[in-house]
């Protein structure tokens, strides 16, 4: 009876201790909502970034809990894609509202991260590489409009980041000496690997630093012009054997970025970062959203924790609805990014004319630019509102932090380095209310409301 009575009553001792030393009370910064400032995008009627008074409400709604004490990636930015095509259409404007224009892009609260290609993309109006024989290596073609207006923008924000992305290596090194699709012969890996270094170089000697490049765009789609086809045993075997030793030896500092297309294939990424002989020269892997699931970056970085993921293209057709495309792109490429550990996420292309071009033969025939230049009419679209709805407010440098919203309303938040929180928050659907922490809000129908305290 003693033994009974003794187990018993160790029994109720743990069961008395388990509430308040197993389950401890979780502790959460307080927000300070005293200096709080709300701005709201409404698409339908093409309103943004309208800085409002409190969205209060009277009636309580799900809870949406802020944890400041949680911190995940820091921010590289936001940005686009600044194709040979969309840099001839800028630099038409006169010099007077292009300045404005880059000002404007690119000036405070503007653009951090730009993507370029590295030779011809298909939103040039002609295809070409940097070396079209061997023994040429020259960047004329890119003298005229590409290579003065990054010159410029560099002018306007001296810290912007320029990523690099070939569509395709000079023909001669491919083994169907064409632009479109074939491969990287073997013989060619350390010319290819001397190529990229010999850009990279030589866009130095401009004044364009390159922050990063990727080895291949859409290494799985050949049927682009110009695209080429690169598996990724083939672009492990480049790395390994050419592209990462070429830099070591010529100290390159450029980070080397991996796979560059679609969240179906996060196994491509995973696969490379598993060889050590890749990894060691490797920063992270990059990715694009016309297949898969943006949740695939975090699958690549829970496997490989220490290598960032970022996310670098996404296109707004010719017939998308505006609206449509605004909420489908902040809620899957910037919150869905960001929140799956994006350092940087990169819509498609910075500008086009009227007729969706410069485009190569075979290229991108309804791909629509953030700006759509007319002889010097610009008009600003979907891509625009969308990377300048996180930039706006979301700086280089801002700490993601922890955000647990209801369901169905996606959101995001950041401490900037001026020590404010910045808190994303998307509606798509009737008007419903939340509570966040202990204020009421009034979230409006198909709605992005930006708080910033």
């Amino acid at each position: 009876m003693t033994r009974i009575l003794l187990v018993f009553f160790t029994f109720l001792t743990l069961f008395s201790c388990s509430k308040e030393e197993q389950i401890p009370e979780k502790t959460v910064t307080k927000l300070d909502f005293s200096n709080s400032e709300f701005y709201l995008s409404l698409p339908k009627q093409k309103s943004f970034f309208q800085k409002i008074d409190k969205p209060g409400s009277s009636v309580s709604g799900d809870l949406m809990v802020v944890n400041p004490a949680e911190t995940f990636q820091t921010m590289d930015g936001f940005g686009l894609a600044l194709t040979g095509g969309s840099a001839q259409v800028i630099y038409r404007l006169e010099p007077a509202k292009r300045s404005a224009l880059l000002q404007e892009l690119f000036g405070p609260n503007g653009i951090s991260v730009l993507r370029v290609g590295v030779g011809a993309t298909d939103l040039d109006s002609a295809v070409f590489s940097y070396e079209d024989e061997p023994g040429s290596f020259s960047l004329a073609k890119s003298k005229p409009d590409l290579i003065p207006l990054l010159k410029e923008i560099l002018a306007v924000n001296p810290a912007l980041k320029i990523m690099a992305s070939p569509w395709s290596a000079p023909i001669w090194m491919k083994n169907n000496y064409s632009s479109k699709g074939g491969y990287l012969m073997e013989k060619y890996y350390v010319a290819y690997a001397e190529y990229l270094a010999k850009y990279i170089q030589g866009m130095a000697k401009e004044g364009i630093p390159i922050w990063s490049l990727t080895p291949q765009n859409e290494p799985l789609n050949p049927g682009n012009n110009p695209s080429m086809y690169m598996s990724a045993e083939m672009q492990g075997n480049f790395i390994i054997k050419a592209l990462g030793p070429v830099f070591e030896k010529q100290n390159i500092q450029t980070k080397i970025i991996i796979y560059d297309h679609n969240c179906d294939h996060p196994e491509y990424a995973i696969e490379l970062l598993n060889v050590p002989e890749v990894r060691k020269y490797v920063n992270g892997s990059a990715f694009h959203l016309y297949d898969g699931e943006i949740t695939a970056l975090s699958k690549v970085k829970a496997a490989h924790p220490d290598k960032d993921v970022y996310f670098t293209e996404q296109w707004t057709g010719a017939k998308g609805d505006f609206a449509s495309e605004f909420m489908w792109h902040l809620k899957n490429i910037v919150l869905g990014s960001v929140n799956n550990h994006a350092k940087a996420v990169i819509e498609w292309n910075l500008a086009t004319d009227p007729s969706y071009g410069p485009h190569t033969q075979g290229g991108c025939s309804e791909c629509l630019g953030a700006l759509t230049i007319g002889g010097q009419e610009i008009t600003r679209n979907q891509s625009y509102y969308i990377i300048m709805q996180a930039t706006k407010f979301v700086p280089p440098g801002s700490i993601r932090i922890g955000i647990a919203p209801p369901l169905g309303v996606p959101a995001a938040a950041f401490k900037r380095p001026d020590g404010k929180l910045v808190i994303l928050i998307l509606n798509q659907g009737a008007k419903k209310n939340i509570t966040l922490e202990n204020m009421n809000l009034s979230l409006a129908a198909d709605s992005f409301l930006t708080i910033v305290l």
